[in-house]
């Protein structure tokens, strides 16, 4: 199993700093695969997502509006320049609609206030239990504000030892990938905000890097700078911004040689 954390605080197994310096280099291509047409499950673990008398029954709603929207947007077209080579011919990424696989879960069981990596990985095979797996669909874990994740001795928003604020990885192990897989904490804490922002449209930029991360590098082997950084981390230092009334951050463009907004 390969986790790539985002939004990190502390520099361990290849995380994403809150000091990632772009550079001026561009994405080089290492071999692996992308998800050509990508498809989004979100998973609303705990039963405040399903209250409707909760914010989280909200939270919930505009977090899947984001995911309708998400695939065909000009912030996702940008990866689209970026392709696997299969019998020597380029591949590109797709736009897509994200919304186009089995259906969303809301988990009316409560989970842990810990969520370990192990525990948000068991509620994505509760959910393949009765789905079928599909590996070029990025399962979304949401959790509760009244849960933290965990993962390699680092928290999220709310656990006693803050150092991400979410993170994607592949479920089954690298060798035969069941699927991939996002862990998405409510981003409850200064570190994981935007000032003035809903708590929605700061998860929707949290959303936004782990899909688009999840599709350019899903085996942590595809497109990365000479220094081993991701479009995306390069792209953390540029100003977030909303567009439609969704939350975003900036993506690394080859054809632009810079950080853009949208191609």
């Amino acid at each position: 199993m390969r986790i790539r954390c985002m939004f990190a605080l502390a520099l361990s197994c290849g995380l994403l700093l809150l000091t990632t310096d772009a550079g001026a280099a561009n994405l080089v291509y290492q071999g692996g695969p992308v998800v050509r047409v990508a498809k989004v499950v979100e998973i609303f673990w705990g039963p405040s997502f399903a209250n409707p008398a909760s914010p989280d029954f909200q939270y919930a709603q505009f977090l899947q509006l984001f995911r309708n929207n998400f695939g065909t947007t000009g912030e996702y077209n940008v990866i689209t320049q970026y392709y696997q080579i299969s019998g020597g011919v380029k591949q590109f990424i797709q736009l897509s609609n994200l919304a186009a696989g089995t259906a969303d879960w809301f988990d009316t069981s409560t989970p842990p206030t810990n969520v370990t990596d192990a525990a948000a990985q068991a509620e994505v095979r509760r959910y393949l239990a009765s789905h079928t797996a599909d590996a070029s669909t990025v399962y979304e874990v949401f959790l509760p504000s009244t849960s933290y994740s965990s993962n390699g001795g680092g928290t999220s928003c709310g656990g006693p030892s803050l150092a991400y604020c979410a993170y994607h990885g592949i479920l089954g192990g690298i060798a035969t990938p069941a699927g991939l897989y996002s862990v998405q904490p409510y981003a409850s804490c200064s570190a994981c905000q935007v000032a003035g922002w809903t708590a929605y449209q700061n998860q929707e930029r949290l959303v936004a890097f782990t899909t688009r991360s999840s599709v350019v590098n899903p085996h942590f082997n595809s497109w990365y700078d000479p220094t081993g950084v991701d479009g995306d981390s390069k792209c953390f230092g540029s100003p977030p911004f909303l567009d439609g009334g969704f939350g975003y951050l900036w993506e690394w463009s080859n054809a632009a040689g810079k950080c853009v907004k949208t191609r």
